[in-house]
């Protein structure tokens, strides 16, 4: 007797372009009170806010809407340097991207959060975690970071999923 064979799904190389316009945001409840915060700028709470998530709940989606809207330069949060930062700040608004504990120049980014308030500049910050939770060597940084409004996404859920389907097919 032969053994059974079993269906395997078939992957298919479907080439697409990546769009993170606003026509390309599927909004839904997880992600609902980024959005809100992205459609209510410049009335911010706080010029510096925080974007917080997991994987694939729309951070990086969301500050590029705003980056454009803002006319925000964009950098990850490894990139920035001291050097950099009051070039980055250049256009009054600046998204930094994936702010991870220990993956980051705490100086660099304590000088940013200064030059920011002094010259009344906006920043997103993105991360997978709040900053309140972030382990932080320089004090001051600390104390400030924990003071940034932040916003939580959820992860997709299956109301976003099949708002994806049906915008799709």
């Amino acid at each position: 007797m032969a053994g059974r064979v079993h269906p395997r799904q078939l992957a298919f190389s479907l080439p697409h372009a990546e769009s993170l316009s606003r026509d390309n945001f599927l909004e839904g409840p997880a992600n609902a009170a980024g959005l809100g915060l992205i459609d209510s700028w410049p009335e911010w709470p706080n010029r510096i806010m925080w974007l917080a998530g997991p994987e694939g709940s729309g951070k990086s989606h969301l500050a590029a809407i705003w980056a454009e809207v803002s006319g925000a330069r964009s950098t990850s949060a490894n990139a920035l340097t001291a050097t950099a930062v009051p070039g980055a700040l250049a256009t009054g608004a600046l998204v930094v991207e994936d702010l991870k504990a220990g993956e980051f120049d705490e100086r660099a980014l304590f000088h940013l959060m200064n030059l920011a308030r002094e010259d009344g500049a906006y920043v997103l910050f993105t991360g997978r975690e709040v900053p309140a939770s972030l382990e932080i060597e320089l004090r001051d940084l600390r104390s400030r970071l924990r003071a940034v409004p932040a916003v939580a996404l959820l992860p997709p859920d299956d109301q976003l999923f099949r708002g994806l389907i049906v915008k799709f097919c």
